[in-house]
């Protein structure tokens, strides 16, 4: 089962490229961006996936404007033994320069969206720190993510009209990751497992010239599983970028995090973040949720459209929806991103702030699965 990635040094095992490493069902391999404007009038995901032993690709794009209904494309197919094949129907993913830029096409569909976009970096890649979760004995969440941050060029058209993604005022981030991770169907079979609750946040953004990333993963006591600070610097233009050998990120000593939400709900009404210096110095930064996007758009917990889902040799959708009219405490609706203000007391800067928090969560008073501040 060779593939042309096969013609390059960069095997890890004895096996073909195309022959993970890990005989897991849930092994994957994903690129996900963002986009937004920095006032929020726009914003805009994408995720595309192959999942080597569930034989299966699969890809959305997805986008939201204030006071309109979030849009949404997916795609599914059986997986190519081609891993340079990343196309999906009317999607597809162009590498123009590994870790410098990209394009997105979606042509003309039923959905109504379409777009024609290029990602160009202005940091180094960032390597988030190894994530590893357990359910009793087994890993269900062994993976490996870097961050890239960038902008956007282009165009997306939406059933509510057309957004002209300029590069002066689109802010972007660039997630790969790869491991395994839970997606699909559910297994069957064996004795049942207690379900695990989660609390996950993430927290790339922009200032003048750096960028700083927070990732947390907590459990429902709070305890921390993944606690990460980072600092990079920001470049004027794609070709100031340094390899990713070059890159000057640095290190906090930690992070810590403060949330409160909506009432009756498990949404961030406001946020402060810590980093935290090797030196015990501590940078506050307080984040103003200024637009929400649905995570299910991407098909995160989709009930239909989840990730890694077989729909059949190949298959195309669709929906809309209004986000001010969803119920917060289903399960889909829990996860979700919102473009932030930030503000460190002289700085200002702008990104988004992701979390999921499903089960009891002690730090916000959670005690049920999908219970909602009191």
């Amino acid at each position: 089962m060779l593939n042309r990635l096969d013609d390059y040094p960069i095997h890890q095992t004895p096996e073909p490229i195309a022959h993970p490493a890990t005989s897991d069902r849930n092994v994957y391999d994903r690129t996900w961006f963002n986009g937004y404007s920095g006032d929020g009038s726009y914003y805009f995901g994408i995720g595309i996936a192959v999942y080597p032993h569930r034989g299966i690709l699969d890809c959305a794009f997805s986008a939201v404007q204030p006071g309109t209904r979030q849009h949404c494309f997916y795609g599914s197919r059986r997986a190519p033994l081609e891993r340079t094949d990343m196309q999906c129907g009317p999607f597809r993913l162009e590498i123009i320069e590994p870790l410098k830029s990209t394009r997105v096409i979606l042509d003309d569909n039923t959905s109504g969206l379409s777009c024609d976009i290029t990602f160009s970096t202005r940091t180094a890649a960032i390597q988030e720190a190894r994530q590893t979760l357990w359910s009793g004995t087994r890993r269900t969440m062994d993976a490996t993510r870097f961050d890239q941050f960038g902008r956007w060029s282009g165009v997306v058209r939406t059933p509510d009209g057309e957004i002209r993604v300029d590069d002066k005022v689109c802010y972007g981030t660039k997630d790969r990751s790869w491991g395994v991770r839970h997606v699909g169907e559910p297994e069957h079979g064996g004795a049942p497992m207690m379900p695990n609750g989660i609390a996950f946040m993430w927290a790339p953004l922009f200032w003048d010239d750096h960028v700083t990333h927070a990732i947390f993963f907590d459990g429902q006591k709070g305890e921390p599983l993944v606690r990460e600070g980072i600092v990079a610097p920001l470049y004027d233009k794609e070709s100031d970028v340094p390899d990713v050998e070059g890159a000057r990120d640095e290190r906090m000593a930690t992070a810590r995090h403060r949330i409160r939400y909506h009432k009756g709900s498990r949404l961030a009404s406001d946020v402060e973040l810590d980093l935290v210096g090797h030196d015990e110095s501590v940078r506050t930064i307080k984040l103003e949720p200024v637009l929400k996007f649905q995570m299910k758009g991407l098909g995160y917990g989709h009930p239909e459209w989840g990730q890694g889902m077989w729909k059949g040799e190949i298959a195309i959708g669709g929906e809309s929806f209004d986000p001010r009219q969803l119920d917060l405490l289903a399960r889909e609706n829990l996860h979700t991103q919102q473009v932030v203000r930030a503000t460190d007391g002289t700085r200002q800067g702008v990104g988004v702030f992701e979390q999921i928090v499903v089960g009891p969560y002690a730090p916000a008073g959670f005690t049920q699965f999908f219970d909602g501040a009191k």
